[in-house]
């Protein structure tokens, strides 16, 4: 058998750096799997979804913004300079049926851990629409989330677009409502999934419209978007609707694929459900933080404050089985 880790750490956005920084400030010696580039259909990039965003104003500490790709360089090199160890690599397939616990890394090798944190995060599900994403990609105006980028000022008194149509597009919409000129919500249905209150709150802003029966066929603008081309499902019009930002709310989708057949319990939405207390799963020694075990609040901040208490409760846990 290969040596066998103190504590491994699968994902490197705020959760997976946070708990690298705490579990190796406690002489842990982590070792992160950061996983590789890919597209899927939207890039997923080592450092989560924060490397997808040019400006976070939100995340203290930084009065004057930052780019996410710079934020997530400055989490790991504090993490690598307390000694945690960087793999480039995903790990495909966990067992944990049995200690030490086993994964099996995208180039077939085999890791074995006392403890475990996951912290894979999730991803927003997009319409896949290629000058969607390259303006995703770009900071060009859109945008899988409007809490964290809704209040920047290229956005302020502008007409904006919210995609979707449930509980988290309304909250979406209502949130840009207090910004925005106008907010249109383009939903492809001839009603909207999300609860009554939800709507009445955002239906209730004198600057909230719904553009029923349509879907976005396609997002205008070269280095910023200017509209989006928009098509009713019913009748077969096609429209122009101009916007200067566009926040889909389509859902997101947990990056826990890796863990079937692992025996870490799943809510029904496939995010990892938490045991109890702090980031406890269903099998002890294995944490979960950030995003794949969160999907309501989905913020770099709650990412790394539950990598915080994944790498604190990871600590205890070796201690006393140790002890």
């Amino acid at each position: 058998m290969s040596d066998v880790e103190q504590v491994v750490i699968i994902g490197s956005g705020p959760a997976g750096w946070t708990a690298a920084i705490y579990a190796s400030r406690a002489q842990l010696n982590p070792i992160c799997y950061v996983g590789v580039p890919r597209q899927d259909p939207a890039p997923v990039l080592p450092g989560g979804q924060l490397m997808l965003t040019t400006d976070v104003e939100n995340y203290p500490g930084f009065p004057d913004g930052v780019a996410g790709p710079e934020m997530m360089s400055m989490f790991q090199k504090q993490a690598e300079r307390f000694g945690t160890r960087v793999v480039g690599e995903d790990i495909v397939s966990c067992d944990f049926s049995s200690r030490p616990f086993v994964m099996k890394t995208s180039s077939g090798k085999e890791v074995h851990a006392k403890a475990v944190i996951l912290a894979t995060g999730a991803t927003a599900n997009w319409m896949g629409l290629e000058n969607e994403l390259r303006l995703a990609t770009s900071g060009g105006g859109v945008s899988a989330c409007a809490v964290c980028d809704g209040a920047l000022p290229m956005f302020r008194d502008q007409p904006l677009g919210v995609v979707g149509g449930g509980d988290s597009a309304m909250e979406e919409a209502h949130y840009l409502t207090k910004f925005a000129s106008k907010v249109y919500v383009i939903h492809r249905r001839d009603e909207l999934r999300a609860s009554k209150t939800m709507q009445k709150r955002f239906l209730d802003e004198p600057n909230a419209e719904v553009v029923w029966n349509s879907v976005v066929n396609d997002v205008t603008g070269d280095s910023s978007i200017t509209g989006v081309d928009l098509e009713n499902i019913v009748t077969g019009e096609k429209s122009h609707l101009e916007l200067k930002g566009l926040f889909v709310a389509i859902g997101h989708t947990p990056a826990t694929g890796f863990l079937e057949g692992s025996g870490i319990e799943l809510d029904d939405k496939k995010y990892i459900r938490l045991a109890g207390r702090g980031s406890e799963t269903n099998i002890e020694g294995v944490f979960a933080a950030g995003d794949v075990a969160d999907s309501v609040y989905r913020q770099a901040i709650t990412a790394a404050g539950m990598g915080c208490q994944a790498a604190l409760d990871a600590e205890r846990w070796l201690a006393e089985s140790e002890s």
